[in-house]
Formats: structure tokens, sequence, C-alpha cells
């Protein structure tokens, strides 16, 4: 009995015989079958082709996934049920023992079944259906706000930072685990989104797919928001520079809304405030209050900003109302950034002489004073 419950575990060529036979339809299952599964197995029926659109990809059985078995042939309807994958990717079944279904799509998992219980019956009709689907994992990275695994379901409140939540409901897209990750950064590039899927079978191959998120959110294009599947993988590419254009589309829901920065030095208002997200650099001035008339050196304004990799970056702009979002010289702002508005060299002065004259004995420091503009003078 033991050896009769280790045959349904397909061998390296059999899976692949029955990774070849999703389109196939079989008549019969008597003699003739074990001839038929040689034939693919040899090499004389090919594989699906990895060119298949991305909307079109079968269900891939797993772990999890519980499934109902129909034995249509009268006397043998006590053999089906409903049953589990395990987590080693097989199933017990009645009469023919462990089968393994992990990396099979259902249909090629009812071809697979006919084939075993043909074994035992001269009618193998059943009828194979996924009753309850397991949980979706996939991995979103890249140019998203929180790059990690996910665990996406039926129902999800969705929410971007400072954005309002919203309940999701129907099978996850590729824009669900986008906004489950958080949202894009700036430097996300939506003309540039890899979807990454495996293909059935114990071979682990995976197939590419690029998105065009700007088409979907320009002409509502939803061929490229395809559901997601267990094991995907997301990957936002990085823009070159950022597009004003493509940040505004962003902004609609899968951005995040909102951003805290620090606004400090010459400005009326320094301290942590709230902008909403792709705010430039001078923009965050204004909304301090802007630079402070004399004391603020309108050339020399710092931005600091702490990598995802614990490093810190430090840039110099100057303040020019005019000029629109650009990388170079007044670029979009992220969460957390500090924006720093020098002080002119009038205000360092004037700050000096105000420490110097201050009385402390009654009397003022005249030389150092003196040495003071000097040296000021000289810088």
């Amino acid at each position: 009995m033991a050896a009769e419950r280790s045959l349904p575990r397909l061998s390296p060529a059999l899976r692949r015989v029955v990774i070849g036979c999703g389109a196939i339809a079989w008549a019969s299952f008597s003699n003739g079958a074990a001839a038929g599964l040689q034939a693919v197995a040899q090499g004389r029926m090919q594989a699906p082709s990895e060119n298949f659109i991305v909307t079109q990809d079968a269900y891939i059985l797993g772990p999890g996934d519980q499934l109902q078995l129909t034995i249509l042939d009268p006397g043998a309807k006590d053999l089906g049920g409903v049953f589990d994958i395990l987590n080693d990717g097989s199933a017990s079944l009645a009469l023919v023992g462990n089968v393994v279904l992990e990396g099979l799509t259902v249909n090629q998992a009812n071809l697979w079944l006919k084939s075993l219980y043909g074994r035992y019956l001269l009618r193998p009709d059943l009828n194979l259906r996924v009753v309850r689907a397991r949980p979706i994992q996939i991995s979103v990275v890249g140019e998203v706000e929180s790059p990690g695994l996910y665990s996406l379901t039926t129902s999800e409140i969705s929410q971007t930072e400072g954005g309002p939540a919203s309940t999701i409901s129907g099978l996850p897209t590729v824009v669900t685990a986008i906004q489950k990750a958080g949202g894009l950064t700036l430097n996300a590039d939506l003309t540039n989104v890899t979807l990454e899927r495996r293909l059935p079978g114990d071979s682990q191959q995976l197939r590419q797919a690029q998105l065009d998120l700007a088409a979907l959110l320009q002409r509502g294009d939803k061929r490229q928001n395809p559901f997601v599947f267990d094991g995907d993988t997301i990957v936002i590419g990085t823009a070159l520079t950022p597009s004003s254009e493509v940040m505004e589309l962003a902004a609609a829901n899968l951005s995040p809304q909102s951003i805290e920065v620090n606004v400090v030095g010459e400005v009326v208002e320094p301290g942590r405030i709230e902008l909403k997200a792709n705010t430039p650099v001078v923009q965050a001035i204004l909304a301090a209050g802007g630079p402070k008339t004399w004391r603020a050196k309108r050339s020399d304004v710092e931005l600091v900003r702490i990598n995802r990799n614990g490093t810190a970056t430090r840039e110099l702009f100057s303040i020019d109302y005019s000029q629109g979002v650009s990388s170079s010289r007044n670029p979009p702002l992220r969460d957390g950034d500090t924006v720093i508005v020098n002080r002119s060299n009038y205000a360092r002065l004037s700050d000096a002489i105000g420490a110097i004259a201050t009385p402390v004995t009654g009397l003022v420091n005249i030389w150092a004073l003196v040495r003071l503009i000097q040296d000021n003078n000289n810088n």
C-alpha cells in the first residue's frame, strides 16, 4: 500500500507532462493515457509560451488552497470531498493517496487527477474547483514608501500617508499592492513598472511584464493594472529626473498625500510643518512664513535629507520664486527633509556685535569689535 501511495507524486518528466497539457482535451483515460503522458514527456507536446498577456494567466495552486473534488461517477461519489493543500504542496485523497498539486493550474490538476483515478475507475470523470483561495503574498520593491512583503485579501483598507482611508473590495491588483506599500516615492517612474510572476511547474521560472501606470491614470488603460497572484513581485523603477506631470498623476491616489518637513533658520515661523506631497523647497519656505527680510541669505538654502540606507545628503539652492519644480533648482521634498535658510553676512555681523556689545562690566571691547568687522570684510 505504501508503494501505491507514492505513485501520485510526479517525477520530473511527468511534471513537465502536466504543464504541457493544459489545453488538451482528454476524451478517455484507459490504456491510451499512459502513452499520451509519455508522448508529452518525450517532448512531442510543448509547454505554454511565455508571451501570454499577464491578465490571461491562470491561478496556480499552492499550500493553503482549499479544493473540492467531485467524482461524477454515481458509484464513486463518496471518493470526493473538500480537502486542503498542505505546506509540502500535497493533498491526501481517497483511493489514490497523497498527490502533489502545488505549482499546477486548476485545469492541469484536474487532468492529473483524472489520470490517477483512471487506474482504479472505469469512468474517471471528475470536477476540481477552488473553494477557498489562500492569502496572496507579494513583494513590492523599488520606489515605494515601505518596500517589503505584503499579504493581500479580497477586502483591504488602503491608505497612503496623509490620505483618506478607503476600503477596497475584490481581488487585489497592482495598484492595491502599491497603496498597501505606502504609495510611490517622488523618484518613481510610472512608465517603468515590472511585474514578475512564476510559471506553473517545478522550474521556478519567472515571466516578466512591463506596465505603464501613467497610461492607467491618463487614459484609464486597465490592462496596466492586472490582478496579482500569490508570489508576484512588483518592481517600481527609478526616474532619472522627477516629472511634474507624472508627480501630479501619482498624487491622485498612488503617492502620500502629505509630508512633514523641518524648515529652520532665518524664516518667520521656523519648525516642523505639514505640507502637501511634492511641495518643492521654495514653497516650503513660504509656508514657514517666508525668509526674514534682511537676515536670510537667499542664495544659501540647504536641503538635508536622510536616505533609506542611513546616509545623509546636503544640497545648496537659491530662493527663486519664479522657478517651478526642478531637481536642480527647486526639488520636491520628501517626508522628514530639513530645509535650512542660513543667515546673511549682515545678520552674522549684527549677531556678533550684539554678543560683544552686551555689557559684562559696563564696558565694550572695542578692539574685539574692530577685529570682527575686519574678519567679516575679508570673507
